[in-house]
């Protein structure tokens, strides 16, 4: 995978962004994490991620989304002082790796991503999800012709099955 230059937001906007309430983020973050996340994760991961603090630090955007996980969920957790694990990166390299147009390793050894806390959580984390088949993360799929396309297939779909028992 090459690496590319990085885009890093301007600091206004970072600096408008680490104005806003990290919660509702984390909140986000958990349940994007439980829908997609923890289904795949096998229980010796999940045994080992029990009662872990974790953080994602988005750099250049100034945010800082906090979590636990229970073993079976993830849960978005106020900002705690300190954590077990704390990922960053900046807002284009956390992308990147969403859609897997970037290895972490590259990013790692490039200083563009870091890790801080509790070293064998970090390659266990690592390597758990470079063993996953997660779904690649497309931005196409968020656009709002997209999304509103999704919400009235879903709307006719509920509608259709009511409609049939009709006269």
């Amino acid at each position: 995978m090459a690496s590319t230059t990085p885009y890093t937001l301007p600091g206004t906007i970072g600096a408008l962004l680490s104005r806003l309430p990290a919660y509702p983020g984390s909140l986000l973050l958990v349940t994007a994490l439980n829908q997609v996340l923890v289904p795949l994760l096998p229980q010796d991961v999940r045994a080992i991620l029990r009662g872990k603090k974790l953080r994602i630090h988005v750099s250049d955007a100034r945010v800082t989304l906090d979590f636990t996980c229970d073993g079976s969920r993830f849960s978005a957790t106020p900002s705690a002082g300190t954590t077990d694990l704390t990922i960053s990166a900046c807002a284009h390299d956390f992308l990147r790796l969403a859609q897997r147009q970037e290895d972490p390793d590259t990013l790692f050894f490039n200083r563009r991503l870091s890790m801080e806390g509790d070293t064998e959580l970090g390659l266990v984390v690592k390597n758990t999800l470079d063993g996953l088949e997660l779904p690649v993360f497309d931005l196409q799929q968020w656009t709002p012709p997209q999304v509103l396309a999704r919400i009235m297939a879903k709307h006719r779909a509920g509608t259709g099955s009511h409609a049939e028992g009709r006269p």
